[in-house]
């Protein structure tokens, strides 16, 4: 885009510009500058650019879309799912205990990986895992065929789904839909000894239900990435609890190259007057 003028906010910007890059602006961005053609909100996540009151309507905003992350986050749930269905936490227990207590080999068959929500992370994931011969399945708003995943759809279905997962791993965003969808209700439904691991963002869970749910013993385990409030309060029960392991939101990070490609590559289509992937249904909250 060598015709492109860049400018900084706060800074030397002017009160009207084509496109802004924007993460996480404060309320002050959208009063001193008027966008006119679209807002590129620099990560995933859009719940905290959605909740800025000065967010001009009409505007369409636009989301990254991969830019480094599917990689990284099918990394660490691959981590994950593996640590549970090889009974990792069982031998660091053993060892500590100095036992020597082997168990049984588990059928991988019988090891169901739920995935919350169907996007390109979720899809990046649910590739990862295949060759470990899980059966895997996505839930999501609307349902979505692909070879070798079951789909399940809607509030009517998130019991099925939660019954049949023995990991459930959360990459849904944060909307009016998705808070506190993993509630009492929903570790109840899980099968008895299941691990959650939240990628997404923090506040689909419940955390009073979920610390009661890992001291009743129904859950195993669960692996925290992602926080309804961040950085995670020090006096946290999370902290310090032994069926819990807290990560700082480090499961995939936006890498600058791909970002600064994807979003430049979709400028120059908007600028050819050519559609582009990744607009924002603000309705909907992703």
């Amino acid at each position: 885009m060598p015709a492109a003028r860049l400018h900084l906010w706060p800074g030397d910007a002017p009160a009207e510009v084509d496109y802004a890059l924007v993460w996480k602006p404060d309320g002050e961005t959208f009063r001193q500058v008027e966008v006119r053609r679209a807002i590129f909100n620099l990560g995933a996540g859009v719940d905290a650019l959605l909740a800025v009151p000065s967010l001009p309507q009409g505007v369409p905003i636009v989301r990254l879309e991969d830019a480094g992350m599917a990689v990284q986050m099918a990394e660490y749930a691959v981590f994950e799912v593996l640590r549970a269905y090889r009974d990792v936490g069982h031998y660091v227990r053993a060892q500590q205990e100095g036992r020597w207590a082997p168990l049984a080999r588990r059928d991988p068959a019988s090891f169901g990986v739920g995935i919350l929500g169907a996007g390109v992370l979720a899809q990046a994931v649910a590739a990862a895992l295949a060759p470990f011969r899980f059966p895997i399945a996505t839930w999501s708003r609307s349902a979505h065929a692909r070879p070798g995943v079951e789909s399940f759809a809607g509030r009517g279905r998130l019991p099925a789904f939660l019954a049949r997962s023995r990991v459930v791993i959360g990459l849904l965003p944060s909307t009016r839909d998705t808070r506190g969808l993993l509630d009492a209700a929903a570790f109840a439904a899980m099968p008895a000894g299941a691990h959650v691991v939240n990628l997404g963002r923090g506040d689909l869970v419940v955390d009073a239900d979920l610390l009661a749910a890992l001291d009743a013993g129904h859950l195993a385990h669960a692996t925290l990435d992602v926080f309804g409030d961040e950085p995670l309060s020090p006096g946290h029960a999370f902290w310090h609890h032994p069926k819990v392991t807290i990560t700082p939101h480090v499961s995939a990070v936006t890498d600058l190259g791909e970002t600064v490609a994807q979003v430049a590559a979709k400028i120059e289509a908007l600028e050819r007057g050519e559609p582009i992937s990744g607009i924002v249904d603000r309705a909907r909250g992703y």
